[in-house]
């Protein structure tokens, strides 16, 4: 099955120059709430992308605890292991057959204390929303993996390392999906099915690009490699 997304026809690049602080497009609507926004070019992570590689990462935090969280939509078990045994041991392409409340995921349960002298070398899109204060969290997945549809507040995700393609309903359009399901069990069993209408807006993400998702979007994600990749929540 190939992972490729097909051209996305909504999902636009945000060529507004929008000062940090302002949600509004050049019109004076509220952009930032009404759709999802593909941004390019912001800001320079190059020294965060060195301090994230395999070599890296083990010898910084190697012995570090980290919390991994279930696969699926709601997430509900946790658990807690050294983060070298997880990028050794864990850090494989997702089981096609593994059901997503089976298959453990380390994106969000981050030690801020003890991750900071990795996240102060982030520089996070120049774009806030007012009465929010942003809150990162990190995340290492192999190939296949990814969370099913679920949705909370509005944010940013960045690619820092591989691909990583995500498929988006607007909040009222309640998306077809079992949420014990991998991602990757969906877009092989439901996605075919679907008509053109119940389809997704879909992208691919590459290293480097930043997606801005609106407040209570439904969105599922893939990651197409060994991705790393770190999301802004504005909230």
């Amino acid at each position: 099955m190939a992972l490729e997304a097909r051209p996305l026809v909504w999902l636009a690049l945000w060529t507004l120059a929008v000062p940090p602080g302002s949600g509004e497009d050049a019109d004076g609507g509220c952009y930032a709430f009404s759709r999802p926004v593909i941004l390019q070019g912001l800001t320079d992570n190059s020294r965060f992308r060195d301090l994230c590689t395999r070599q890296r990462l083990l010898a910084s935090f190697g012995g570090s605890v980290v919390r991994l969280s279930t696969a699926n939509t709601y997430s509900y078990q946790k658990v807690d292991l050294p983060f070298q045994k997880y990028v050794e041991q864990m850090l494989h392409p997702q089981d096609p057959i593994s059901m997503g409340n089976d298959t453990l995921y380390f994106f969000g349960d981050n030690n801020f204390t003890e991750w900071a002298s990795l996240f102060r070398h982030y520089s996070p899109p120049p774009f806030s929303l007012l009465g929010t204060t942003p809150a990162y969290s990190f995340g290492i997945a192999g190939a296949g993996s990814g969370v099913p549809f679920h949705w909370h507040g509005p944010g940013f995700s960045e690619v820092i390392y591989g691909r990583k393609r995500w498929f988006l309903y607007p909040p009222e359009k309640t998306p077809e999906f079992h949420p014990n399901k991998t991602t990757l069990a969906w877009l092989r069993d439901t996605y075919p099915a679907l008509t053109p209408s119940a389809r997704p807006l879909e992208c691919t993400i590459q290293a480097g690009e930043v997606l801005y998702f609106p407040d209570r979007w439904w969105h599922a994600t893939l990651n197409l490699d060994t991705s790393v990749f770190i999301s802004t929540f504005l909230g």
